[in-house]
């Protein structure tokens, strides 16, 4: 299986940069592992937040295949523990599933042709996080789950 994360919008700090590349590096060990990052729309403020969130969909739509599992990271979704997520994936894996690709929206969240194709949504936190924060934290999440499946020290209960 590949997990693959989506995001709205390129990340320029150098501090979050690097978190991801770190998190995603030692993600790589465990699973293939893909961060695409979807440009900022252009003119997006001349648009309306429901016109941006359309054509933000739109694209996160064009990357989606009918095989994919695509689950949205946003604030209404389940809440899990490590470990409950790291069983989540578990049986993902074990269920013959080629792509899981988790959604990063832009700052309004999605479109309804978005919540229509999603196979599920998650919450991380019931605290707002920028959408540039919550990328190395569900990075950091996805490590922590692999190492929970592997028994490793990084976790502690």
């Amino acid at each position: 299986m590949q997990i693959k994360i989506l995001a709205i919008g390129k990340t320029d700090h150098p501090a979050i940069l690097k978190l991801m590349e770190e998190y995603g590096s030692r993600l790589g060990h465990y699973i293939r592992f893909e961060l695409e990052i979807i440009p900022d729309i252009k003119n997006s403020k001349s648009l309306s937040e429901a016109a941006q969130k359309e054509k933000e969909g739109e694209l996160i739509l064009k990357k989606i295949q009918n095989s994919d599992e695509l689950i949205l990271l946003d604030e209404k979704g389940k809440s899990f523990t490590s470990i409950e997520f790291s069983e989540y994936l578990q049986k993902k894996m074990n269920s013959g599933l080629r792509q899981l690709i988790f959604v990063i929206g832009g700052p309004y969240g999605f479109s309804e042709s978005v919540y229509s194709r999603a196979n599920g949504k998650f919450s991380l936190s019931k605290m707002t996080f920028s959408h540039q924060m919550i990328r190395p934290f569900f990075i950091e999440q996805l490590y922590r789950a692999m190492t929970i499946l592997k028994n490793e020290p990084y976790h502690h209960e």
